[in-house]
């Protein structure tokens, strides 16, 4: 096994009329704006310095109906011409110094974007459920979003710190924790990356029978955690053990979250993760509960260490998470493929969730409290 996946896999045992052009043609950048000219009238004439004179024409009602239609036509051309992605790595492209604000889409068409891609977000599970199509026109509409991000260096801005929950992602919601952030840093060739997704394909498929709810990140001034909260069924058929066919399961789980945490040092444009422990908090299983509430954890530093004294090329992964877009209530971020992560703020709380309310009971008793309640009705 590759020096790669040693790590993750020991570790892991544990998305017309004129005058309606006027805006659109406003929108365009003054260079688009000449071109357009020239277009418009005879190459023969030297393409105007100051789109004014077209905007005036533009404003005109004697603009003649064939102009109207060629305009249009042109308007399409250099607006596709202009688009800000190109294909390729993310983390090739190159994002403008300087955005003229002229061209930047206006508040109203940043909210209608935020809607749409949140209510996908929310029919597709979070976009585990995403078909391609799904996906395609989700990384548009989150290109559109970086593009216009309102916060430069938003790592090192407070608004970044708090609660995020996330709301939608590219590829498994498992792969927003630091863990595994921290295993595909391992990965040193695309083969080897390849591997690596393919083994995240097959943890996925292999947990198909549980339910993930909430996965956030509590962000802090030097601290990442995340948590992955999950639900599995605790006994799964009844005809095993009653005599009814009912094939079924008890309607008991086994709850849990699996809480990741690293350090995290902020580059202005992400944050340099450095993995520290794993741990299992909530357990409603009795027993286990109060081991694991003892202070059972895995500790990763501890491996790497180990690693890094006796396999000479080995040196601990740190991968950048990269925030592209950051506001009071939205932020997206980059794993270093440029799988995408949004995440939605729920408060500016910095500590993580307190899971000692859980009760170690593998949800019997709620599941006889709502028995009574629904049919014994017996109270004392």
């Amino acid at each position: 096994m590759t020096k790669a996946l040693f790590v993750p896999v020991l570790l892991c045992s544990l998305k017309i009329d004129a005058f309606s052009l006027v805006k659109p043609f406003q929108a365009l950048t003054p260079v688009a704006r000449s071109r357009i000219h020239t277009d418009l009238w005879d190459s023969s004439s030297e393409p105007s310095e100051n789109p004014v004179v077209v905007e005036s024409v533009l404003n005109s009602a004697s603009v003649e109906e064939s102009k109207v239609e060629e305009l249009e036509n042109i308007v399409e051309k250099v607006s596709l011409a202009e688009a800000p992605f190109s294909e390729g790595n993310f983390a090739t492209k190159e994002f403008p110094s300087e955005v003229n604000n002229d061209d930047k889409p206006s508040s109203d068409d940043l909210s209608s974007v935020i809607i749409k891609l949140v209510a996908l977000a929310s029919a597709t599970g979070r976009g585990e459920f995403a078909t391609m199509a799904q996906k395609e026109q989700s990384e548009e509409w989150i290109k559109e979003l970086e593009t216009a991000n309102p916060t430069p260096q938003p790592t090192n801005s407070p608004m970044a710190k708090g609660t995020w929950e996330l709301v939608y992602s590219s590829t498994q919601l498992f792969r927003s924790s630091p863990f595994f952030m921290a295993g595909r840093a391992t990965c040193s060739t695309t083969e080897e990356a390849e591997q690596y997704d393919w083994f995240c394909d097959m943890h996925r498929a292999a947990l198909a029978a549980s339910n993930v709810g909430a996965v956030r990140q509590i962000v802090s001034d030097t601290r990442l955690v995340s948590e992955f909260e999950v639900k599995a069924g605790a006994v799964p058929f009844l005809s095993d053990f009653t005599p009814f066919s009912y094939s079924g399961g008890w309607p008991v789980t086994i709850d849990g979250a699996i809480v990741s945490s690293a350090d995290i040092t902020p580059t202005g444009e992400g944050w340099e993760i450095y993995m520290d422990t794993v741990e299992i908090k909530g357990s409603n299983i009795p027993g286990l509960r109060q081991v694991l509430d003892n202070g059972v954890r895995l500790g990763s530093r501890g491996l790497s260490n180990l690693l890094e004294d006796n396999i000479a090329t080995y040196s601990t992964p740190k991968p950048i998470f990269e925030t592209t877009y950051l506001s009071e209530i939205l932020r997206i971020s980059r794993d270093q493929d440029g799988k995408v992560f949004v995440y939605s703020k729920t408060s500016d709380n910095q500590e993580p969730t307190d899971y000692s309310s859980v009760e170690s009971d593998l949800g019997f008793l709620k599941l006889l409290e709502g028995f009574n309640d629904s049919i014994t009705k017996f109270y004392l």
